[in-house]
């Protein structure tokens, strides 16, 4: 029987394809970030699903943990670094479930998602990053 999670990328593939995804980044946004903490686990870990209320690990393909940088002040500072995580087993669900998108693209679409929350970017400017969002 086939068994897709033999034969998809690994945690190492995904970190490719998110670092590939920052080079896509307009010039101005790419130092910024590559500053951002990347984080790829398999799936959410509980103690994330549980402070956002989900249940399904599977529902969450990626999140931003930080203060956006619109909101940012250097007299609070933050007591952590900005990360992104990307989940790889629910990303590689959603790709299979839709099966008419590249794995690349839609490891692109979470990083640009994620890191709208942190630019604080709005629709426009994501949908200029980013075709899916138009």
């Amino acid at each position: 029987m086939y068994n897709p999670e033999h034969t998809a990328p690994d945690l190492d593939a995904f970190h490719a394809m998110a670092f590939t995804a920052l080079d896509q980044l307009p010039a101005t946004f790419q130092q910024a970030a590559r500053e951002v903490v990347l984080r790829i686990e398999e799936i959410p870990p509980q103690d994330i699903l549980d402070g956002l209320g989900i249940e399904d690990p599977m529902e969450l393909t990626g999140l931003y943990e930080g203060i956006p940088m619109t909101e940012k002040s250097f007299a609070d500072p933050a007591p952590w670094p900005d990360t992104i995580w990307l989940f790889r087993r629910p990303i590689l669900a959603e790709w299979r479930e839709r099966g008419d998108v590249a794995l690349p693209d839609l490891v692109t679409h979470v990083m640009v998602h994620e890191l709208a929350h942190h630019f604080g970017w709005s629709d426009t400017d994501i949908a200029t990053i980013d075709r899916w969002w138009e």
